[in-house]
């Protein structure tokens, strides 16, 4: 179905001529299933987009790439036309960022029916509705008529998909389709790719940087890094029989759900084979916890409850109980666990907390005292004790702004240190304690990668000194090496200055890997709390137990 030999892609600028892609070779069998692993900047999604002529000008094409014996190298715009969607359908990693916000999903999809086939209006909309029950999307009237902002994460994944396979294409490639998915949404994905591959007799280039999560769908695997292909073959073979230590990092990066490792693992301790595998005994968390939760509660949460209107100014009666009676407290140097699926509440439950969401009921008790409502200096007081880390690092950070002085703005609203000098020393500083360089301060969000990124973020929500500070989804969107490098950071930053985390997250291996308490919501309200082992161990509920059974877990 599809040959690539000695692919080389380079990237040009006034400056300099980058290599990321060095003489890449590999087929893809008719109606197989081939993974393509490796972390941001590897070269695989790059790869993915040469194969539809969709590299940017700047960027120059070496090797060859035949799809059904002819060489897609060597075609004009307008032949790539005829077959981009019909012949080779995409599905995008950020559907948001793919889907036109201003067209209905509906009629997004008419717009591919229509440049595609030959059929007439009525068998169009026909059609559209016949793909959107096809890819499990619920109520594909209503579907047909949203526009993407009106979807969750996972319908507009599964939109995506629908879009991609209008045309019956026999080569799809799936470029990171499940990033930043809930564990059982994601589990629903692969499974719906698996049965429309099957159904329609394609061919799938699944690009990922998860291991674990590819070995579940794909027959066969190449392991790229840093342009070259390291390592290929059968996917149990890789998986459970591994050759080179970056593979080996890629696969144990991910927390295990069987143990507690003080320190996680990564990538780069493979390649120097410095592997830390020092795990917490039993009795070193019981001694911890005794210690912890014989201390006054640092916040205590009492009946709290969040409910969203569907229209604001003519009902009143609630229709979105985003929080309903939800109860909890949260000791000094503790990290609190906050699982579930999107739309869960676990989100709005952190906004609650920081007073930016106004609550519908309830108390919050922080140090003793009530904060449930607060004048607007106790608000600006309460902000520098209680920060956040949010999922998204780049939309979080004023691309206008150095990063230096992202972080630096706070301090000086909030009077830390009494002179510019003093609190610039501080802030590089601080830029090295997360990883990073103290020449960084000068630069800009788009100059750094999706972990430097975070680790400003982190930096930025340190800056002030705070108690508390609320990660919300703050790891989900990165490498799975990437993301052991920031929990351990979180870790040692929590060590050093006895911080307490709400740790909210999807993925459950590491939630477990970073909490002492655990709890777990299901629309609105705690299905269940414990401590973390304990849940994994034993969990109560049918939901609990259903997200820990969607986890991958490799061959």
């Amino acid at each position: 179905m599809l040959h690539v030999k000695n692919l080389s892609i380079k990237f040009s600028s006034h400056k300099n001529e980058i290599e990321v892609v060095k003489q890449v070779s590999f087929d893809l069998g008719e109606h197989k299933i081939l993974g393509i692993v490796g972390e941001s900047g590897s070269g695989k999604s790059v790869t993915s987009l040469s194969i539809l002529g969709l590299l940017p000008e700047n960027a120059t094409l070496d090797g060859e790439i035949f799809f059904k014996e002819k060489n897609l190298a060597t075609l004009s715009d307008k032949e790539y036309q005829k077959i981009r969607g019909k012949n080779i359908g995409m599905i995008f990693q950020e559907p948001m960022s793919s889907l036109n916000p201003t067209l209905t999903c509906g009629n997004q999809l008419c717009e591919v029916l229509k440049q595609h086939t030959s059929l007439n209006k009525k068998e169009i909309l026909k059609e559209v509705i016949t793909l959107f029950e096809k890819v499990k999307l619920p109520t594909p009237h209503r579907i047909f008529k949203s526009y993407p902002h009106q979807l969750s994460g996972g319908q507009k994944q599964r939109v995506m998909i629908a879009m991609a396979i209008a045309c019956k294409p026999d080569l799809l490639i799936a470029d990171e389709p499940t990033t930043a998915l809930d564990v059982t949404v994601q589990k629903e994905i692969i499974a719906l790719l698996k049965e429309l591959q099957a159904e329609n007799k394609m061919s799938i280039l699944f690009i990922s940087h998860d291991l674990p999560l590819v070995s579940e769908i794909a027959d066969d695997v190449i392991v790229i890094y840093e342009g070259i292909i390291i390592e290929k073959g059968k996917t149990k073979d890789i998986f459970r029989n591994p050759k080179k230590q970056y593979t080996k990092g890629l696969i144990n990066s991910k927390p295990s759900l069987s143990k507690r490792l003080k320190k996680l693992p990564t990538v780069n301790d493979f390649i120097k084979k410095e592997i830390s595998s020092e795990l917490y005994t039993k009795s070193e968390r019981e001694q911890f916890h005794q210690k912890l939760y014989n201390s006054k509660p640092l916040l205590e949460v009492v009946n709290l409850k969040k409910y969203f209107n569907n229209d604001k100014y003519f009902s009143k009666t609630p229709s979105i109980k985003a929080v309903d009676d939800v109860s909890f407290k949260l000791y000094e140097g503790e990290t609190l666990g906050l699982v579930g699926e999107s739309g869960c509440g676990k989100t709005t439950l952190g906004r609650s907390i920081l007073h930016l969401e106004e609550i519908t009921s309830g108390q919050l008790f922080y140090k003793g005292k009530d904060i449930t409502v607060l004048s607007k200096a106790e608000l600006i007081h309460l902000r520098k004790e209680i920060q956040i880390i949010f999922q998204d690092p780049f939309s979080s950070l004023n691309p206008r702004i150095s990063v230096g002085n992202a972080i630096l703005e706070p301090m000086t609203v909030h009077k830390i240190l009494s002179s510019h000098k003093d609190r610039k020393l501080y802030v590089q500083d601080l830029l090295k304690k997360v990883g990073l360089e103290e020449d960084h301060f000068n630069r800009y969000p788009h100059e750094f990668s999706g972990g430097q990124r975070q680790r400003i973020g982190i930096a930025r929500a340190i800056a002030l000194q705070p108690k508390l500070i609320i990660c919300d989804e703050s790891v989900s969107a990165l490498d799975v090496s990437v993301q052991a490098q920031v929990l351990n950071l979180l870790n040692e930053l929590k060590k050093a200055f006895n911080f307490s985390y709400i740790f909210i997250s999807h993925d459950l291996s590491v939630v477990k890997f970073m909490s002492d308490q655990l709890i777990v919501m299901n629309q609105g309200k705690i299905e269940e709390m414990n401590d973390s082992d304990e849940i994994y161990r034993a969990p109560k509920s049918n939901y609990t137990k259903n997200l820990i059974a969607s986890i991958p877990k490799g061959i």
